[in-house]
């Protein structure tokens, strides 16, 4: 059997690879929706909250990056400085997307349960919890 950082990799790369394909005719990457998401779940979200939301699933360069995309696009705004909004247009672009991000959840979940999910979810994040806090705890100050 695999080690779970394997798997872990794979399955990350996986999602990546798939979701960048499935948004390229939207204009978009996995991590721009990520973003597009931040914002729609938040509106007028000050950009470092999105940094750091986001801060586990890339850099700040490719952050940063992605948020000018999504400026230039059209998809967002800024209605003050260092706060982001969906654009009208981008709202309706982004019910679009969900289509085919619902469509791929459903392949990606294929012969796993709800129950299976939650509980792989649930020892990732105790995981993450245990590691995280052991660096911490480790780190000098």
């Amino acid at each position: 059997m695999k080690p779970i950082g394997y798997w872990l990799n794979r399955t990350d790369k996986a999602l990546t690879c798939y979701m960048n394909d499935m948004l390229e005719e939207f204009g978009l990457t996995r991590i721009a929706w990520q973003i597009l998401n931040v914002i729609h779940d938040t509106p007028e979200v000050a950009d470092t909250e999105v940094l750091s939301t986001l801060a586990a699933n890339a850099g700040t360069v490719t952050l940063t990056g992605a948020i000018e995309t999504v400026l230039a696009d059209g998809w967002a705004n800024r209605p003050a400085p260092d706060r982001l909004a969906l654009t009208h247009r981008g709202r309706q672009r982004l019910a679009d997307v969900a289509v085919r991000v619902d469509a791929f959840r459903e392949l990606s979940m294929s012969g796993i349960s709800l129950d299976e999910y939650r509980t792989a979810v649930r020892v990732l994040e105790r995981m993450s919890q245990n590691l995280e806090m052991t660096t911490r705890v480790s780190r000098p100050v």
